[in-house]
């Protein structure tokens, strides 16, 4: 029986699991503040990488970075009602602007400082920007306007989890506005699409791409558009989302332009965002039990080695031993970047550092002892494998060169492996073909702790009929996903309602 580095498995408790992941792999740790952490280096690591990698797509599709400000006047929400109401709940709010003495021994806010007008702590910029956008476009030569931000954000949650719901976090945020409706879709298929690529191609996560339902838009938004990931206990993660947002915020916050005949418009607007929610996704996808498997394009070190170091006179050799691999390892590019490679070479047991990097993730952690350098060798654990079949660590011993020479290929093959492993676990976990609520019901309540998915027809219902579905599934403890941009055409009767159907819906349970 393998004795895994953690002591709770995916099987016995997947909850306990992920937060035990989170701690062992050092990615984050509680702030003192509720539903605030501390993101460690390993952890932020991870979220700079992938702000790297989108920051790059992103710049690709013509779009500029901008910043702007922590606080938000009452009065720019006030001119939006549906964007209020969907966030009301989850404001923070900044009244004064000075503390004094409270006379006991504390401080308290002083009563003279209050502000005239209280601020919003951003949980989104849509109406700040908006006010912005206002004064930047005069003409229908302004446009389109292209921007995009990374930034940190409120929502005061009420039941939080690291990474995955927090009352702060971590995100870009992109903003546009276009002269037409079609401008403005374009735009919002468009960045779904980054988004679902980056997701597969630099996350290894298999995400399928498609459009909210109408009870879930987000507020404001005339179409949203998700990737939908699923994690290994089968729940979904709505991992980015894609908003055109019409004339909502152009109209509220008055964003209009001349056009070339002369008359006055409405600007159309977008936004598009992806959070450190990814990281929560990275965790549930590519995780086994003995920590944190970071795919090669997003781990902030690729290839660790581990001299094993014995406070000896042979000491300083094997460190030159190492420090060679590693400069040899620096000139080598792997999945369209230079390697990155680190030496381990604090003054700890081999075996404590080996485990850390394990339950940390890193792809490829090389251990090297005075038996390997004689021999001109090193011995390779690959993270995506770790395991022989006989149940024991798979260190396989091999010529320095050698390794030298595979790296790069190594590194794309568990990049590979990764997004192999998780596509095959998705599509096995989406049931298609139940043809009424009894069998979807049905489904869920005998599918064990691990249900997946169910693509259903559905008649597309609004109003009071969408809000009667919405209530059903909400007693079962599940959620519309989306509705896949590649799923089949309709061809049955909705499993809601009777109806004819118009498309096919993803029902899961979600985080």
């Amino acid at each position: 029986m393998i004795k895994h580095a953690l002591n709770v498995t995916r099987e016995a408790d997947f909850a306990a699991w992920y937060q035990t992941v989170i701690s062992e792999a050092d990615l984050a740790e509680e702030s003192g503040v509720r539903g605030c952490m501390v993101i460690r280096p390993w952890g932020y690591g991870i979220w700079e990488r992938i702000q790297r990698l989108l920051d790059d797509r992103i710049k690709a599709t013509g779009h500029e970075n901008c910043y702007f400000p922590l606080f938000i006047p009452l009065s720019y929400f006030e001119k939006e009602a549906d964007h209020v109401e969907g966030f009301a709940k989850e404001m923070a709010v900044v009244t004064h602007h000075r503390l004094i003495a409270d006379g006991k021994g504390g401080l308290m806010p002083d009563p003279a400082a209050k502000l005239e007008e209280p601020l919003i702590v951003r949980p989104t910029s849509e109406t700040v920007i908006g006010a912005a956008f206002s004064r930047w476009v005069q003409s229908w030569r302004d446009l389109p306007v292209l921007i995009n931000q990374w930034a940190n954000v409120v929502r005061w949650e009420m039941r939080t989890r690291m990474f995955l719901r927090t009352s702060e976090f971590l995100w870009q945020e992109g903003h546009t506005a276009h002269a037409s409706v079609d401008e403005a879709r374009e735009e919002t298929m468009k960045m779904l699409e980054v988004y679902r690529s980056f997701a597969e191609d630099c996350l290894a996560m298999p995400v399928v791409a498609g459009e909210k339902p109408e009870n879930e838009r987000f507020p404001g938004a005339v179409s949203t558009y998700s990737i939908e990931a699923m994690m290994q206990d089968g729940k979904a993660l709505q991992a980015g989302t894609s908003h055109f947002l019409g004339t909502t915020f152009s109209s509220a916050q008055n964003i209009k332009f001349q056009n070339a005949e002369g008359q006055q418009e409405l600007a159309q607007t977008t936004s598009w965002g992806v959070s450190t929610r990814m990281i929560g996704g990275v965790i549930m996808v590519h995780g086994d039990d003995d920590g944190l498997r970071v795919p090669p394009r997003v781990a902030p070190w690729q290839i660790v080695i581990v001299p094993m170091l014995r406070d000896t006179d042979e000491d300083a050799a094997l460190l030159a031993y190492c420090k060679e691999l590693q400069a040899q390892l620096a000139k080598l590019s792997a999945l369209g970047e230079p390697v990155r490679a680190l030496l381990d070479a604090r003054p700890a047991k081999a075996a404590t550092k080996r485990w850390g990097w394990v339950k940390k993730g890193a792809p490829i952690v090389i251990e090297v002892g005075g038996r390997d350098m004689a021999g001109g060798n090193v011995s390779v654990i690959r993270r995506d494998r770790l395991y022989r079949e006989d149940g024991k660590l798979d260190s396989g011993v091999v010529a320095k060169d050698a390794f030298v020479g595979d790296a790069a290929a190594l590194l794309e093959d568990i990049q590979a492996t990764l997004h192999a492993q998780a596509r095959e676990r998705m599509d096995a976990n989406i049931v298609r073909g139940l043809d009424s609520f009894d069998a979807l019901k049905k489904h869920f309540e005998s599918s064990g702790k691990y249900p997946g998915w169910v693509e259903v027809q559905w008649s597309r219902p609004t109003g009071e009929a969408l809000d009667k579905v919405v209530e059903r599934l909400k007693s079962l403890k599940l959620t519309f996903r989306n509705v896949p941009n590649d799923a089949a055409p309709a061809d049955g009767a909705c499993i809601f309602s009777g109806e004819p159907a118009v498309e096919r819906i993803l029902v899961a349970r979600a985080y």
